[in-house]
């Protein structure tokens, strides 16, 4: 009922069909007003921040064997689409492959993943979705690990 309406009928200029006119009108506005709730299921868009703990079907783990500390920006790169890369530090100079371990810690630590050694100079690297669990020791004797670099 608008503001004309209600003086009119205060004032009784206005005749009570005129006033159940206005009222059906008033109400059938507000029944289109209000939406019902429906129970169909939503159409998913792109941009959902829920993932399915099952969308990584063919989970990828890459092996690499860097040869310099030029190659640890590809291995983050594996990184950062979400693939575990075990990294093999055999064939790096010393002070190369600790730039790369720094490099990939870093990297990894960002991501919010996990860097784990599991050999003489050989690293598990995980983006946050892989848990590793477990440790492994190194099982060398002090003779062998002479003739094996070790990164400490």
């Amino acid at each position: 009922m608008g503001v004309m309406n209600k003086f009119l009928n205060y004032l009784g200029l206005q005749e009570e069909h005129e006033q159940e006119v206005e009222r059906d009108r008033m109400l059938e506005a507000d029944e289109q007003e209000i939406e019902t709730p429906s129970f169909e299921p939503r159409k998913q868009s792109s941009k959902n921040n829920v993932v399915s703990i099952h969308s990584q079907k063919n989970a990828r783990v890459v092996l690499t064997e860097p040869r310099s500390y030029d190659e640890a920006q590809e291995i983050a790169d594996q990184l950062k689409t979400r693939k575990s890369v075990v990294v093999n530090l055999q064939r790096v100079r010393r002070d190369q492959a600790i730039r790369i371990v720094d490099f990939l810690s870093g990297t990894v630590y960002a991501l919010g993943g996990h860097i784990s050694k599991v050999g003489p100079d050989i690293f598990l690297c995980t983006p946050d979705s892989v848990e590793v669990s477990g440790t492994i020791t190194e099982m060398l004797s002090e003779e062998a690990a002479a003739d094996y670099p070790k990164m400490r």
